[in-house]
Order: C-alpha cells, then structure tokens, then sequence
C-alpha cells in the first residue's frame, strides 16, 4: 500500500518537487501522493530494470492508455506515463496497475506531469526517461466536443503531437546512439465523407475540428519519418470500445443507460443520429496492434478495423437486448446531438494490418456489447445502494 506524505512535509516537497510529484492512483478510495524522484536518476547496473525495454505514454489514463499499459508489463516494460496536472483525479483506470514508486523492483509503471501543451516537460522527460518507444496516444478526442473547442482541439491533438516529434528528433539529434520508435494514434474519424471501405490509400476528409486535427497529426508524423529518419508509425484506428470508454462517449452512454434503465434509476436515453454507422471494435485488441506496428523492421501506417460496420441503432438494439427491453421505449432523438457535419459510414480495410503485422480481433460486435452492458449493470446497482441509502438524487436522470 502507498504511504502518505503528511501535510509539513508535503508542502515542503511541493515547493522543490512539483513538477516530478505527481498525485497517484487512489488506494481504498483515499488519494496517495508519493515522490517520482527516483524517475531522475538513471537505473543503477544492478536495477531490475536496466535490461527492460521503456515505454513512455502520453493519453496513459485513458481506455487506450490503460489496456496499452497492462499490455506492455505483461511484455516486461517498465512504462512511464504522462499525466496532465488537475485538482481532480482522473487514474481510475489505471488503480489496478499501481504499486508504490518506492517499491522500486515491483513499480514498473509511473506516472509524471506533462503536457503535450508544453514542449519544455516533453523533452525533459525524454531526456530523462531515454525510452525506447513513445505512445503519443493524448488528445482532446471527442468529436461533437471539438465544435465547441476547435481551437484547444488544434493545439493539444495537432501542434501537441508536432511538439512531441520535435522533442524526439531533437533528442535523437543530440544522442546519435540513441534509437527511439513512436507510436502516433490516428482515426477513422479522418476518412469523414471518404466512401467505405476505407484504407491506406483512402483519402482523408475530415469532417470536425478534431478529425483536422488529426490528419495533421498523421502527416506530421509521415514528414518526420521521411524527413529525419525517425521510426514512426500511424495506427488509422477504427472505432474502439470498452467498459472503459469515457461515459459521454455514445456506445458508453448507451450501455450506462441500459444499467440504470434496468435497475429503476433512469427511464429516457436522449440520442442523436441513431443511422450513423460504424465499425467497432474492442480496446483491448487494438493496443495489440499499436504495440505490433513498433515491432516491424520498417515503419509504415496501418488501419486497424474489424472490418464490420453497425449503426447506433443496431447497437441500441443488441444493448436493450441483453436486457430484455425494446430500446424504441426509452430512447428519445434529441437535435442538439446531431454534428454540424456529420459522418455516414466508416468501415475500415485492415488487410495490410493483418497480413503484415498478423494481427486480428478476437471480441466480435455482440460480445463486446455484452460485456460493455454486464459491466454498466454492475455499476448501476452499486449506484442503486447509493441511493436507497440516501446518498444520491435517484432524479439526476429523466
């Protein structure tokens, strides 16, 4: 179990050791701030450590983030992430995975602040950290929000993604010996109005500020490959789900829904496009490929898809199932949801990926809603505890 700094000697070490402290997952509910000092000083010959591959990850809290991390210590990486500083914690997903950085033989995974928004913290950890792979997999990633802030989308998903480039080349530029493979995370979000199937060869045409952003992310990433020599690759990944998804995310809403419906603590569901169609996969399998595309001789760019595409109607319809219930009871279309431009139809080609990387899922489209609504249910009826207690407003939700 972590131990707590107490209050005189946390206040002390904030004034010298910020930037290098950051808070840490919680432990039985309470927060833990404990010191990444020993993140500085490089391994000593004898560390358990030293022989391990390192990977560094921006985005570490995220669903991606989170699968990614369980599978590169499954690999025996040491894996350090890169957190944005908040007043609120936000490594729920990653609580499962932490062990106190002072029980330095089993904490293979750290965290540090940072900001693709701040090229100083981005080289300086690379410099310290010397990873051998970077995962950039950090953005402001949801589309309809990217409308209402297309200017910060532009900065963290595009010119943040230039930053941490730039922050390599010079870094690879300043040690000659070093070698360092990255990782750029694209999106399907970036083919728009491109006809399906899409592939490698398929033309972009973003259609929100955050599928712009992107597509200067891929190219940047494509320029610094072909201009510097730097092994980097794209992963064009197609929609990618979890229990993990952010809750504001549209399959995530629907299984949330469906677990609150279920159990008596909401009755509408307000939606959008319900004929928007996608192809879906699992989260858990997809990082399998990011980690593959760094494995390769050669960089290249690959789509990652299932290569199946369903609407959201057809999603609310397995979801409401596995329930028993009829989703046309619950479900009300809501204008405000509609994109100003929408996306029709995504459909990825992942045939390079497979035959190159021999990568292919394993959850198909009904299993992963399954456990998407078993996991919401679970959680509805800890809520549901919640409020029969008196704990929470069971009128929060229509």
């Amino acid at each position: 179990m972590a131990s707590t700094i107490n209050h005189d000697q946390q206040h002390q070490d904030n004034e010298t050791l910020d930037a290098t402290t950051p808070r840490t997952p919680t432990q039985n509910g309470s927060p833990t701030t404990t010191t990444t000092l020993s993140a500085l000083i490089p391994p000593s010959p004898t560390s358990p450590n030293t022989l391990r591959k390192v990977a560094l990850i921006t985005g570490i809290t995220g669903q991606d983030g989170s699968y990614l991390t369980e599978f590169l210590l499954k690999k025996g990486y040491s894996v350090h992430g890169l957190i944005r500083r908040s007043s609120n914690f936000n490594t729920q997903r990653l609580d499962h995975l932490y062990i106190d950085p002072h029980n330095s033989s089993k904490a293979l995974m750290k965290l540090h602040y940072a900001d693709l928004a701040d090229a100083s913290s981005l080289r300086r950890w690379i410099d310290l950290l010397r990873p051998d792979e970077v995962y950039n997999l950090a953005a402001q990633s949801h589309v309809a929000v990217s409308f209402e802030i297309p200017d910060y989308t532009a900065d963290v998903v595009a010119t943040g993604a230039l930053r941490l480039l730039e922050a390599v080349r010079s870094h690879l530029s300043d040690n000659p010996d070093r070698r360092i493979r990255y990782y750029q995370a694209g999106s399907s979000e970036m083919f728009g109005s491109t006809p399906p199937p899409q592939d490698e060869s398929s033309p972009f045409h973003p259609r929100s500020p955050y599928a712009a952003s992107k597509c200067a992310a891929h190219w940047y990433t494509v320029n610094y490959r072909e201009a510097y020599g730097i092994y980097a690759c794209n992963g064009i990944l197609f929609n990618h789900e979890s229990p993990r998804r952010g809750e504001n995310f549209v399959t995530r809403k629907i299984t949330r829904a469906v677990g609150r419906i279920k159990v008596g603590l909401q009755s509408k569901l307000f939606l959008g496009n319900l004929q928007a169609s996608r192809d879906w996969g699992f989260a858990g399998d997809y990082v399998e490929a990011m980690w593959l595309m760094l494995q390769q001789e050669e960089p290249d760019d690959y789509v990652v898809a299932t290569e199946e595409s369903h609407t959201v109607e057809e999603f609310l319809e397995k979801a409401f199932g596995c329930v028993g219930l009829d989703w046309r009871d619950h479900v009300v279309i809501d204008k405000r949801y509609f994109r100003p431009a929408e996306v029709d139809n995504l459909k990825g080609d992942s045939s390079k990926a497979r035959r190159v990387l021999g990568w292919k899922p394993r959850v198909g489209f009904g299993e992963l809603v399954g456990m998407m609504v078993e996991r919401d249910i679970d959680l509805a009826k800890r809520e549901k505890v919640l409020v029969d207690a008196g704990y929470m407003d069971a009128q929060q939700q229509p």
